[in-house]
């Protein structure tokens, strides 16, 4: 896993330099880019972090660049340095999946705290795709009858109209019951339903 830091992109040098300072000094591991491009030639989907990118730059601006990234299904939680002019530019930004903006001149702890959010949200972001993954495998793992009796089962069916509809026996449901939730790490419909609709893989949505 990569490590996980706060990417400066600005092009003026002496607002990297306090920017990073400012980061280093809330604990806040940085690093720096002297401009749009330079960040984009060595980008890696596997950077875990934020990106706190000036909004106007020479060359490529903030907004073009954020347009790149976006492109490349960068999900890093971006956040806007902007002027008193940029501010609509930045609200549009945020309504296209930016995560916030700073007006300079900005408070340096209210940019630090915004910058410790938007690592917080990276990192659950992460987390929620890590599951998800998991549940996927655990699916894999189900056979095609289990699955259909999982799908009986998170539609709140007992087990008696399970196996009327299924055309097999009590026994077996409670069997076929037994080795989903074994197999989905789970005690209960309940936990099941929940632990698949926390990830978005209710019936309907689950893969294979």
């Amino acid at each position: 896993m990569s490590e996980t830091l706060a990417h400066i992109v600005d092009d003026d040098e002496a607002i990297r330099d306090a920017l990073a300072w400012l980061f280093e000094t809330r604990g806040v591991a940085c690093r720096s880019w002297s401009s749009g491009e330079a960040f984009l030639s060595e980008w890696q989907a596997d950077w875990r972090g934020c990106i706190v990118l000036d909004i106007r730059m020479g060359g490529m601006s903030g907004l073009a660049c954020f347009d790149a990234l976006r492109q490349k299904d960068c999900q890093l939680p971006i956040i806007f340095l902007t002027g008193h002019g940029d501010v609509p530019m930045a609200v549009s930004a945020i309504k296209n999946g930016a995560f916030d903006f700073v007006e300079k001149p900005f408070n340096d702890n209210d940019l630090v705290d915004i910058v410790v959010n938007a690592l917080d949200a990276d990192a659950r972001s992460q987390q929620i795709k890590a599951t998800r993954e998991n549940v996927i495998a655990q699916l894999a793992q189900l056979t095609a009858r289990e699955r259909e009796v999982m799908d009986q089962i998170l539609a709140g069916k007992f087990n008696k109209v399970i196996a009327d509809e299924l055309s097999i026996s009590m026994r077996t449901v409670e069997v076929h019951r037994a080795r989903v939730f074994e197999k989905m790490g789970v005690r209960s419909a309940v936990e099941l339903a929940q632990q698949l609709s926390s990830t978005g893989l209710m019936p309907g949505q689950a893969e294979d």
